[in-house]
């Protein structure tokens, strides 16, 4: 794999949020609106590349038993300094992401990059996959707030539109309208990008198809004169 191609399968192909369907929960909880989304997206995106990166240089040091309580504690530790830079320079919205910063620590790309990817290639590689993946992160919140905020809220980036400020579709600020436009837009990079293979879902793929008599192979065969 190319390194271009490294850096955008996490922006369409393997996009973390809309394809692996990883890191939910900050995802609509903070896609409520799109100032919130966009610091949540960075931030997350900055803890991704350093830990990336430091998870990286210390593969061959780090013992595999407490590879995961070491890539917590480095983990941790990026993602305090993001607190503190984002308490100090920007404080609204430092307030407004409250507890959902601080668990960018076990948000499930974070550790799932560092154990798949990170921990297996060198450090240049392990920051590009990060910054791809950074990126798709970033703009599925931006795609999903944009549309709740708009809808829900009548605003943009906090800016009123015309008739729907007046007229706002409070479900979408709600749980119930987060799960709606995160299914929706699920179905639709599905859709686009054609990952379904209806194979993946015959009887072939099933390992107790022979069961029901739905596959006739040779290793089915087997297993049935086995069971005689």
């Amino acid at each position: 794999m190319s390194k271009l191609q490294n850096l955008l399968k996490g922006i369409i192909k393997e996009n973390p949020v809309l394809v692996l369907v990883l890191g939910t929960c900050p995802t609509l909880a903070v896609s409520t609106s799109v100032i919130n989304a966009l610091g949540m997206g960075i931030a997350a995106t900055a803890v991704l590349i350093c830990s990336n990166m430091a998870i990286s240089a210390l593969r061959k040091v780090i013992p595999d038993k407490v590879r995961i309580p070491c890539y917590i504690v480095l983990i941790a530790g990026f993602v305090t300094m993001i607190e503190m830079l984002m308490h100090a320079f920007v404080p609204d919205i430092y307030e407004a992401l409250g507890v959902f910063l601080s668990l960018i620590v076990v948000n499930c790309i974070i550790l799932g990059r560092a154990e798949m990817y990170a921990s297996k290639n060198g450090v240049l590689d392990s920051a590009i996959d990060a910054v791809g993946m950074g990126i798709g992160f970033t703009l599925a919140l931006f795609l999903m707030a944009s549309i709740r905020e708009i809808l829900g809220s009548g605003s943009w980036f906090g800016l009123p539109i015309p008739w729907l400020s007046e007229n706002p579709i409070l479900i979408f600020g709600m749980a119930p309208g987060g799960f709606f436009v995160f299914g929706c837009l699920i179905a639709l990079v599905n859709k686009l990008s054609k990952k379904k293979n209806k194979k993946d879902f015959s009887c072939e793929s099933c390992p107790s198809a022979y069961l029901c008599g739905k596959r006739t192979d040779a290793s089915s065969q087997c297993k049935e004169g086995d069971d005689k």
